[in-house]
């Protein structure tokens, strides 16, 4: 059983952080990414299109450099897709954008937010697509990591007003 936990992300918490995990700790604990595409959105709602993004882009980089973009993909949070595409570009990693758009266009352009059936597209890549795989793995790993968490950080002091949380959340 889970503990509440009071979270204040304000001015001077965003000023402070250095950590991109702390501020968005409430996004992470509150959206399910385990129950389907229905309960994803329906908890997005809570949340600001940039909370969404960061907290996107932040699991495709977490499930990609554990275990590469079939695991993103065949895992549940391939359900963020989206938003980590478009949270790439908004957040100005423009070279992580053409990875995932590569890594999307490789899945058929449009991957399904269902998990059976982004396992199922994954069954049916080529090699070719599985090498593909490969070399964006490579191209992701070798982007800085120091200037991500720049990136993640520049952008939501550049955004504070829509990362604020003040509430209770479970842990």
């Amino acid at each position: 059983m889970g503990k509440e936990k009071y979270i204040l992300i304000d001015d001077k918490f965003i000023e402070l952080a250095e950590d991109i995990y702390d501020i968005i700790d409430p996004i992470s604990y509150c959206v399910s990414i385990y129950d389907g595409e229905e309960k994803y959105y329906s908890d997005l709602k809570a949340f600001s299109k940039e909370q969404s993004y960061v907290f996107a882009v932040v699991w495709y980089f977490s499930e990609v450099c554990n275990g590469g973009n079939d695991q993103f993909y065949s895992n549940s949070t391939g359900i963020v897709w989206e938003e980590a595409l478009a949270g790439a570009k908004e957040i100005g990693l423009d070279e992580v954008y053409s990875i995932i758009k590569k890594s999307v266009d490789i899945m058929g352009g449009s991957p399904s937010k269902d998990r059976d059936e982004r396992g199922e597209t994954l069954e049916s890549l080529t090699d070719e697509d599985r090498d593909e795989f490969d070399s964006l793995e490579t191209q992701l790993y070798a982007i800085d990591q120091d200037f991500i968490e720049k990136k993640y950080i520049d952008y939501v002091k550049a955004h504070k007003e829509k990362f604020y949380f003040d509430g209770t959340i479970m842990v």
